[in-house]
């Protein structure tokens, strides 16, 4: 039996504006629950400040983070059937203006939540990392084949913990993860287009 080199989304492919709702509608429900937990819990939200020098380790972790995801992507066939799949949803129907909110609504919700909230819940230790990891990699499982993609969120959710745990200041996964997203982003759709040109 020969398997399918495209997979068709299980899901209905989107609109535009749906996207853009539903990433809209995901960070604030992500903010909410980050919210509620911080209320209810007994421990302080990660610390987020400005320093230049860890928005230059955000920015140089977000390029790394592009850059093992570039690599991946071309060298892992299974990853990268798994990465089209997902970003053929979510970025497809998005115009360039738009991957503005691809870095900034998933970069400051998810951190909020995943390395804001999750870590100091769980104990701010290498647990929490791991945990938090995995629960931010099963955020981004859109379909049962989607497991190559949800390993490297995984991946990337411990990269981003430990900047975290090891900074101390939430602004160096935030900057890391919108850098990740807007550069992948970009890079991708381009292919794209320069694929539907040829």
């Amino acid at each position: 039996m020969v398997e399918q080199q495209n997979q068709e989304p299980e899901i209905p492919y989107l609109t535009r504006t749906q996207v853009l709702v539903a990433m809209g509608v995901t960070a604030i429900l992500l903010w909410i629950v980050a919210r509620v937990w911080l209320t209810y819990g007994n421990f302080y939200l990660l610390r987020w400040y400005w320093s230049a020098q860890d928005v230059l380790l955000g920015l140089g972790l977000g390029l790394i983070i592009t850059t093992l995801s570039g690599l991946a992507y071309r060298f892992y066939p299974a990853y990268r059937q798994s990465a089209d799949y997902y970003l053929d949803i979510v970025i497809k129907p998005l115009a360039l203006p738009d991957l503005i909110w691809l870095g900034l609504l998933p970069g400051l919700s998810e951190e909020l939540l995943f390395r804001g909230v999750m870590l100091p819940a769980l104990g701010l230790d290498n647990i929490a990392v791991i945990v938090s990891s995995l629960a931010f990699g099963i955020l981004h499982l859109s379909g049962p084949q989607q497991w190559p993609y949800v390993v490297w969120a995984t991946i990337i959710g411990l990269m981003l913990g430990f900047s975290a745990l090891l900074t101390g200041n939430l602004l160096v996964p935030i900057v890391a993860h919108m850098i990740t997203n807007w550069i992948s982003g970009c890079f991708w759709k381009f292919r794209q287009i320069k694929t539907a040109q040829t």
